[in-house]
Order: C-alpha cells, then sequence, then structure tokens
C-alpha cells in the first residue's frame, strides 16, 4: 500500500481534451502520465467555445503537476483570476476539479463520496422537469414521469411572458397548471415551479401567493436572483419555501443569501460554482443558517454524477434535479434509478 501510494503521489497531469456532446453539455477528459483518464463537466449553456478555451489556457499551468492536489490548484486558478465572479473562468474550473476528484478515485480505488469523509446516505433523491403548454398537457406530462417512479416533478408556472403586473386572467391561467398537476400527481408527489426569474418582485409575491393551497416543494427564482431584498420580502410573505441558486458562483456568491435567509433552498450547479469541494463548502455554509440545497442540474448526466456523489455526504440535502440524465447512451451503466432515488 505504500508503495502504491508513492506511486500515485508521482503522478502527473498530461494533458486535456474537451468534447461537445450535447447543446448544454462539454465533456472534459483529463489524462495522465499513469493511463488514468479523469472526467468532468464544464458549463456554460450557450458559449461551450469559450469555456473550452478556458480549459485549453488552465492546461498550460496543469500539464506536469500532481492531479492530487486539488485544493491548491483551485485556489491557485481562482485567487489570480482578475475578477472572480466570471462564470466562464468558474465554469472550466469546475469541470478540471471533478476530473481530478475523478482520477483520485481511480487511483485509490474508490468512489469520491468516500474520499469526502463517507455518506451520510445510501441513495440520492432526484425530480425531472415536466413539459406542457396546457393545464392538460402539464398534467399528462407529470402523470408519466410518476408513472416511471418519481416522487417530485417541476413545471414552468407560466406559458408565456408576464408582465410587470399581469391581468386575473394571466394569474388564473397559471393556477390552473399547477391544479392539473396536484389532481392528477397526488399529494404523495411533490410538485416545485420554476419562474425563471422573469416575474417582477411584485408579481412574484402575487402568484406565490395564489399557488400556496397546493404546497409546493418550493418556488425556483421568482424573481432576478441577484435582487436579494427582493427574495428577502418574497420569503417573507408566503409559506412556499423559495429557492434560488443556479447562476450564483462560489461560497462568496452564496453568502449574502446565506446570511440574510433570502431563500429557504440553495441551488448551487456543480458544473460552474466551482466543483465538487466548493459545491460542499457551500452546503457546510447553509447548514449553519438551516438552509437546504437542491442543485441545479439541466445539462448533462456527469454533472448529475458528480452532484450525486457531492449530495451523498450533506446533511442537509433536501433534492437534485436530475431525473431526466442517467447517462444512458454515454455510460457503460447508466445510474441506477428506482423510486424516485438514484443509488449511490
Amino acid at each position: 500500500r505504500n508503495h502504491r501510494w508513492i506511486q500515485e503521489a508521482h503522478m502527473k497531469i498530461t494533458g486535456f481534451e474537451t468534447i461537445p456532446i450535447s447543446k448544454r453539455a462539454l465533456l472534459l477528459k483529463m489524462f495522465t502520465d499513469e493511463g488514468l483518464v479523469g472526467y468532468g463537466e464544464p458549463l456554460d449553456y450557450t458559449h461551450w467555445r469559450i469555456v473550452a478555451q478556458a480549459v485549453e489556457d488552465m492546461a498550460e499551468y496543469l500539464v506536469g503537476k500532481d492531479p492530487f492536489q486539488i485544493e491548491d490548484h483551485w485556489q491557485t486558478f481562482f485567487r489570480s483570476t482578475y475578477s472572480r465572479s466570471m462564470p466562464i473562468i468558474l465554469g472550466a474550473l469546475s469541470g478540471i476539479e471533478m476530473a481530478m476528484w475523478d482520477v483520485m478515485g481511480k487511483a485509490l480505488g474508490v468512489p469520491v463520496w468516500k474520499l469526502l469523509g463517507g455518506s451520510v446516505r445510501d441513495r440520492v433523491r432526484v425530480y425531472c422537469g415536466i413539459g406542457g403548454d396546457t393545464p392538460e398537457g402539464c398534467a399528462e406530462s407529470a402523470r408519466k414521469r410518476a408513472e416511471e417512479g418519481f416522487t417530485a416533478v417541476k413545471m414552468g408556472v407560466a406559458a408565456k411572458p408576464v408582465r410587470y403586473v399581469d391581468t386575473p386572467k394571466a394569474v388564473e391561467e397559471m393556477v390552473a397548471r399547477v391544479a392539473g398537476v396536484r389532481e392528477v400527481v397526488g399529494d404523495e408527489v411533490d410538485i416545485a415551479v420554476d419562474l425563471h426569474r422573469r416575474f417582477s418582485p411584485t408579481m412574484s409575491i402575487l402568484v406565490v401567493k395564489e399557488l400556496e393551497p397546493f404546497k409546493l416543494l418550493f418556488a425556483e427564482e421568482p424573481c432576478h436572483p441577484e435582487n436579494t431584498e427582493a427574495l428577502i420580502n418574497l420569503s417573507r410573505s408566503t409559506t412556499t419555501p423559495i429557492a434560488t441558486g443556479e447562476r450564483h458562483l462560489t461560497r462568496w456568491g452564496f453568502r449574502e443569501v446565506i446570511e440574510q435567509r433570502a431563500c429557504a433552498v440553495l441551488q448551487p450547479d456543480i458544473r460552474h460554482v466551482g466543483g465538487i469541494s466548493e459545491i460542499r463548502k457551500i452546503a457546510n455554509l447553509a447548514e449553519v443558517y438551516d438552509l437546504a440545497l437542491a442543485p441545479h442540474n439541466a445539462a448533462g448526466a456527469l454533472g448529475v454524477v458528480a452532484s450525486v456523489q457531492a449530495m451523498a455526504t450533506v446533511p442537509n440535502f433536501l433534492i437534485c434535479e436530475g431525473g431526466s440524465s442517467l447517462g444512458q447512451g454515454l455510460f457503460r451503466e447508466p445510474l441506477t434509478f428506482k423510486d424516485g432515488f438514484i443509488e449511490l
């Protein structure tokens, strides 16, 4: 064992490759001189070519370095970056960081969740999105997902753009969409709604209040996530848990939201928040304030895998987006999904 550890300690990074595998997902491969390949998923939804270039730029520093020095490399990039709130840089860094953990796990023969201190659960609850332009369409989509075994779904609350203060008719249509889903899935399936940050603070309060009878799991991004004061006012005005965070970066980006308790549920995306270590640090900070984590996953399956590994170790975990990306066609063995959970 000692001899093996000495060999692994001298492992070196030899190069990187990025491969677009879908409209949103970019696959990263990190190569080492020991023949081990680490995988990661960097993220920027619309500018993957720029993220790929950022990976190439970072490779100039990383080639020849020890892939086990994850924290050291992360801090080096983060603290040497001119702006620490650049999603392109952090997206690239997130994918690289995942690949380093992957290599370490492969070298030592253990899953990443064991390297992180062990798990606090043996499966991770996930939800999936549903579609539909009408209340009937939403209800049918939800019915199919419930039959597949999902115990939670998320839906868009508005089928068209919403005015700053919209009409009673518009509000009735939003309520009807959620009501149709609740009628079909009953009270044993959780429903979350996504307002896609498109609502004004005034309209957010009005609509979320109208949706209270449906006992939602959470209302996601009801208004612009950088308007912390608006989130606070909304959270104080409703019994519905408010969620946000898919566009926040690193623990510093989450600090004000957490300290002000501007929401009940945080939604960091492991692909651009800083990676596996950083999402756990965000979770640690949130735990002190009794806030829950529900990681955002609207890209590829590799990010879902990384989220599952991290959330297996997080006590204040609520649920994870990702039921739609189980790795079919990408992984030799797709993720194991059963009764609304992904098995470790």
